[in-house]
């Protein structure tokens, strides 16, 4: 396949199989964090944000990606990270929210929509990944990744990472 055969649809395609280092389960497209897929002349840019600032998987995911796009044959390849608007939970796929779930990572709740967020902060239901009960606590406001917080669940007494809402 040549690269001036493969249309965007086919791009995300393939950038689906790239995974997130941090969560192995995930792609990058779960994640929603490939913002676009622009095809100049004779080079193929994407576009991507970080889940948040500073976020350390993001030179491996793009070193990624250049190196899927190299292997479809594009020689002039840019990736470009963007900040603003910065990324939020709600970008990504229901999918990958699922499939946090069966790996044991709660997925983030909808985003509340209310005026203040730090009103209700402490009083957010995480729901267990392993038994599905509501009956967790917070242990710490951050897990295995900054993106990440660790609970536990007062049922079965399992310690689980919840993917931050933000």
């Amino acid at each position: 396949m040549t690269n001036s055969a493969i249309d965007k649809k086919t791009l995300y395609a393939y950038l689906d199989e790239i995974k997130d280092p941090e969560v192995p389960v995930l792609s990058i497209i779960d994640l929603g964090i490939v913002r676009d897929i622009v095809m100049h002349d004779d080079e193929i840019e994407v576009i991507i944000t970080p889940t948040y600032t500073g976020c350390p998987a993001m030179d491996m995911i793009a070193m990624n990606i250049r190196m899927m796009l190299a292997t479809l044959g594009f020689k002039k390849q840019k990736v470009t990270t963007i900040l603003s608007p910065a990324w939020t939970t709600d970008w990504m796929s229901e999918e990958g929210k699922r499939k946090l779930k069966e790996y044991g990572i709660a997925p983030p709740n909808p985003k509340q929509h209310v005026c203040n967020e730090k009103l209700f902060a402490d009083a957010e239901a995480v729901q267990c990944p392993h038994c599905d009960s509501y009956h967790t606590h917070r242990i710490s406001e951050f897990g295995s990744t900054a993106c990440k917080a660790l609970y536990q669940c007062d049922d079965c007494k399992e310690p689980f990472d919840y993917f931050k809402c933000h």
